[in-house]
């Protein structure tokens, strides 16, 4: 019997999650799921390997109406950010106006004037993507590489997500797991571990298949309750989202991207009975090197989708070409 067949196999659905002992479920999780050495020892793409070139035209062969829809959160103060760990809301500030224009102190001659500004804020505290370098598993980055050498003060010098940047435009597919599997507004309570089965039962609802390469976006319902309820804990606290047992799932379709309209993508309170953060983020990131959105507004598409039971499109995501940033924020743009 070989070292790997011998492993503990992972836990397939929530009921079987040791909830007393998170570390061995990750260790678990990681080391059936790592993508390591897959793709050679200098890889810094991750599960963006998976969408080719074809699989990139084919996405585009997908746009048929010329509808367009947005699926970025605003980025303005009034966003959900509470302070967690430094992140705040943007910032924006004038630094020239019409004001300034008007009274003439702008110094520009035959009447030109003009108006610009700046933003200051957490590369993550909107709709975003996660850099490969934004978690770690015991000290280690993405494809085995020492944490403590891959980020620095310096920046994410290997797989800052400027190397995403001309690589995010693809097939993308909505899984409305909110409409099929939530409440009659198409919501997911708090707390609400999504399943393998619900995947799989939410794309069989849709008539879509989940293909390599695909970049996912999974719609909870979560963002359009706080639209209408108000922020309130969206920021770190209580949130649908997929279980730890759902990382096999990931793991095996070979999606290139996935993203949810919540702040962390995985299920919070996290699976397990004593103290744990983020446990799909440590499989998911560092060891499988999945790409990972977060905080998208996926409204308007998914009424389109319900309406015309067309739930794939092409989809171009593209991150700020932020050198060593370990996330970025994103305007997704869904073309049907």
């Amino acid at each position: 019997m070989s070292a790997a067949s011998a492993r503990p196999a992972p836990a397939a659905e929530p009921a079987l999650l040791d909830r007393a002992d998170p570390e061995a479920e990750i260790a678990k999780a990681a080391a059936a799921y790592s993508n390591w050495g897959r793709w050679g020892a200098h890889d810094v793409l991750g599960t963006l390997n998976f969408l080719t070139p074809a699989r990139r035209l084919a996405g585009a062969a997908l746009i048929r109406r010329g509808e367009a829809f947005s699926l970025s959160q605003r980025f303005d103060m009034n966003g959900p950010q509470r302070g967690w760990r430094r992140r705040t809301n943007p910032v924006h500030t004038m630094l020239d106006t019409g004001t300034d224009a008007a009274a003439g102190k702008q110094g520009f001659p035959h009447g030109i004037g003009g108006a610009d500004d700046v933003i200051a804020m957490p590369l993550q505290c909107s709709t975003q993507w996660d850099g490969l370098g934004h978690i770690f598993d015991h000290g280690m980055a993405w494809n085995g590489r020492a944490a403590a050498d891959t980020v620095t003060s310096d920046g994410d010098l290997v797989t800052g997500i400027e190397h995403f940047a001309a690589h995010l435009a693809g097939r993308g597919v909505l899984l409305d797991v909110g409409r099929v599997h939530g409440d009659e507004r198409g919501e997911l309570p708090d707390g609400y571990a999504i399943t393998r089965q619900d995947l799989e039962s939410t794309a069989a609802a849709h008539e879509v298949e989940v293909r390599p390469g695909d970049i996912l976006v999974v719609r909870t319902g979560q963002f359009a309750r706080t639209v209408r309820e108000g922020w309130g804990e969206y920021a770190g606290g209580p949130a649908p989202g997929l279980s730890l047992t759902t990382a096999g799932w990931l793991h095996g379709t070979q999606i290139a991207a996935i993203a949810t309209d919540t702040w962390g993508f995985e299920v919070r309170p996290n699976e397990f009975d004593v103290p744990a953060f983020q446990p799909l983020h440590q499989v998911a990131i560092p060891n499988m090197g999945l790409v990972i959105g977060e905080m998208w507004d996926p409204e308007a598409l998914a009424a389109d989708c319900a309406a015309d039971g067309v739930y794939e499109f092409f989809l171009t995501a593209a991150p700020l070409a932020i050198t060593g940033a370990v996330g970025s924020p994103v305007n997704p743009i869904a073309v049907k």
